[in-house]
């Protein structure tokens, strides 16, 4: 079997789109900076300065993201240095995470390590935001090489934690529920 790499460089590719966003964050900045509080030239060409290296620093950090499968297992880098190598000896598991994002769900190649952890494959993703059509068969081919590299005795599906419930919309429901009753609690006690 052939070696895969997937490369961030060939997923996340940056187009006039992911402009959109920073465009009006910067607007809201300088509108915001301003109007509302003040600033001189300054603070404002720091804070929208800040704002644009963030957001270029984020871009380019995922366009260095990897995954590689071989003999040697399942290797994942998120942009720094050569990667974890997680064996074939090591995994117990893969499937697919899939969590709902803005409107459509965004679907990550999951790897379940023997040590009970969990670790993304964040270059075999497909999301409304980075489609992918070849992730089904991106996917398929990792599980070949797992299935080619494993007994099926060591094939064992984990059990469900806790984690796997908390996914991030029903993390922003619990947190958004949390912040109204300690608003409410915090106007009741500044009434008295």
């Amino acid at each position: 079997m052939n070696e895969l790499i997937f490369r961030g460089k060939d997923r996340f590719r940056p187009d006039w789109s992911d402009l959109g966003p920073v465009l009006i964050v910067v607007t809201a900045e300088l509108v915001a900076g301003h109007l509302k509080f003040h600033l001189g030239l300054g603070p404002m060409v720091l804070l929208v300065g800040g704002t644009v290296v963030l957001a270029a620093a984020s871009r380019l950090l995922s366009m260095r993201y990897w995954s590689r499968v071989g003999t040697d297992g399942v290797t994942i880098s998120w942009g720094f240095g050569r990667g974890r190598t997680y064996s074939w000896q090591q995994i117990s598991w893969i499937d697919v995470s899939e969590f709902q994002g803005r409107g459509a769900p965004t679907r990550v190649a999951r790897v379940h390590t023997t040590d009970g952890r969990r670790h993304w494959m964040s270059t075999v993703m497909a999301s409304d935001l980075h489609p992918s059509e070849d992730f089904d068969a991106d996917f398929r081919r990792v599980v070949d090489w797992w299935k080619h590299s494993t007994s099926p005795s060591q094939r064992v599906l984990p059990e469900k934690r806790f984690r796997d419930w908390l996914t991030p919309m029903r993390a922003a429901v619990l947190c958004t529920i949390v912040l109204a009753v300690v608003l409410f609690v915090f106007t009741v006690v500044l009434a008295q």
